[in-house]
């Protein structure tokens, strides 16, 4: 039966390489799933909506057997007829990246399955790599446990942060998502289905997590957990001294007693910023707060979080003042506010519908996201916030410190060499074409001035169209990624929208 089926997806296979994709609609598919060869128009965009590439396939897989056959039978094909393929997530790429032209795309949302949370001195979850993490957050509050790192924004597939590293407010203490896996099942570009960690097959485990998809698609991952509080103390204050913001964002992600959640956020020429966070936060001084004037100035916001449970709450604001008096912060600009710890953790989503209501979820977003050195990141300041950045009303730009200790320099993903360094990211919108280009020469002229100032700065979510561009990228590290490469994936088969390699690699 295995051997029949493997032969009919061959077939397939080359059909779709040598004929148009309407006459293989009728040619029946041995997998679980089903293969779609029109109405793909969805895996041709992503949340970037500015690379648009239509694959010849999708594969909507109801088992881990179908991908792996899948993929199987496209490195069978050899390196001259063998397709392309991509697995696509929730699509919230920026540029292409989990697209694959006139090749196969994988909808690993299709492959969610059962999770499994286990219990005791280490608890874990094993949750497919098609599972949105929003889902995987309501299963393990089931249990009273939740994981431990996350994005700003869950309703992204494990498997898609995983490739790249799933980094918030929470990463200066745990480290971001790839440092809190325990195991991965992962099926290479040769169509193995590989369980590996760091006591087994160990190079894969790390070549995978922060690989950009590059070695092997992730199917299913274990994730740890923690007991999971209740309820959110949700502060925020504002600084218009850069020095001062930053000075006081690596005291507290440095404090053996800080908060659970640090991030901070750059506001340029934004007047209605009060207005807009009075709905849902409270002020600690009203009177003073209205004396406040922004004249426009560029201003630094420290966000930050501080989890509870019923019955806490008075010692939480006893921890939360002791902490607060050691910073800088403009006294009458406090604000908070007290939700639940799923409320919190799915604040974008709450944005995402205001936005999806207005039509403008859908629009380009020409992100940019970075990591600066801490020991550049005031020069960075100063000569991109107010200057190359004259407003930020189309979308935030968020800033925050890490502490390297917290990442395992084993995995594939790449930063700064410094001890501390900072995410820098730019997350506007365009809703038109003018603005967009605006928006596009905005990033070129920060980028600019990055390479010209000589800052060390290292993308997050990058995007290169030439190799020679990703070996500067990875520097030294570029032989070992290129020897990882040969060995789990030699023919280029998978993530071709990354532009990595091209398919013409040698087979070892």
């Amino acid at each position: 039966m295995f051997l029949k089926q493997n032969t009919n997806i061959a077939l397939l296979l080359c059909c779709c390489m040598l004929s148009l994709p309407l006459s293989l609609s009728a040619i029946p598919i041995p997998v679980h799933g089903h293969f779609t060869f029109n109405g793909n128009e969805f895996a041709a965009r992503d949340f970037g909506n500015q690379l648009h590439s239509l694959p010849w396939a999708v594969l909507h897989p109801k088992k881990v057997s179908d991908v792996a056959a899948t993929v199987k039978h496209v490195w069978q094909m050899g390196p001259a007829a063998a397709p392309t393929v991509a697995a696509r997530g929730h699509g919230h790429s920026l540029l292409g990246q989990a697209q694959a032209p006139q090749g196969i795309v994988i909808n690993m949302e299709s492959l969610r399955g059962e999770m499994q949370v286990i219990k005791g001195k280490s608890p874990y979850v094993d949750a497919s790599a098609g599972e949105l993490w929003i889902n995987v957050l309501h299963h393990c509050l089931k249990h009273g446990l939740a994981p431990k790192s996350w994005t700003d924004y869950l309703h992204l597939t494990v498997g898609g942060t995983l490739s790249n590293a799933g980094i918030s407010g929470q990463a200066f203490r745990h480290g971001p998502q790839i440092s809190n896996v325990h195991q991965l099942e992962v099926i290479t570009g040769k169509g193995e289905v590989v369980v590996c960690s760091q006591e087994k097959n160990a190079d894969l485990f790390h070549s995978v997590l922060g690989g950009l998809g590059q070695f092997g698609i992730i199917t299913r991952a274990r994730i740890s957990l923690e007991p999971a509080p209740k309820m959110v103390k949700w502060i925020r204050v504002l600084y218009s001294d850069f020095h001062t913001f930053v000075r006081d964002q690596e005291r507290l992600i440095s404090a053996e007693k800080t908060f659970d959640y640090i991030e901070g956020q750059v506001i340029v020429n934004r007047t209605d910023l009060f207005n807009n966070w009075r709905s849902s936060f409270n002020l600690e001084d009203t009177d003073q707060a209205n004396q406040f004037v922004s004249d426009g100035r560029t201003l630094f916001c420290l966000e930050l979080t501080k989890n509870f449970n019923p019955g806490e709450e008075a010692a939480i604001d006893k921890e939360i003042k002791s902490l607060l008096s050691e910073l800088s912060y403009i006294p009458s600009t406090m604000f908070v506010t007290e939700t639940s710890y799923v409320e919190f953790l799915d604040r974008v989503h709450t944005a995402e519908l205001k936005l999806r209501s207005k039509g403008l979820w859908d629009l380009p977003h020409p992100w940019l996201n970075l990591l600066v050195p801490r020991s550049k990141i005031q020069t960075f300041a100063d000569g991109v916030f107010g200057n190359i950045l004259t407003d930020t009303n189309n979308g935030p730009v968020l800033i925050y410190p890490v502490n390297k200790s917290k990442w395992d320099n084993r995995t594939s993903f790449v930063m700064p060499d410094e001890d501390v360094f900072y995410l820098v990211a730019f997350l506007p919108h365009a809703a038109e074409s003018e603005e967009l280009q605006n928006l596009l020469n905005q990033n070129r002229r920060i980028l600019n001035f990055c390479d010209s100032a000589e800052l060390g700065v290292k993308h997050y979510l990058p995007h290169y169209k030439t190799q020679e561009e990703w070996r500067a990228h990875f520097g030294p590290r570029w032989e070992i990624f290129e020897q990882r490469k040969s060995a789990y994936d030699p023919l280029a088969i998978l993530a071709p929208g990354q532009r990595i390699f091209q398919k013409s690699i040698s087979i070892l």
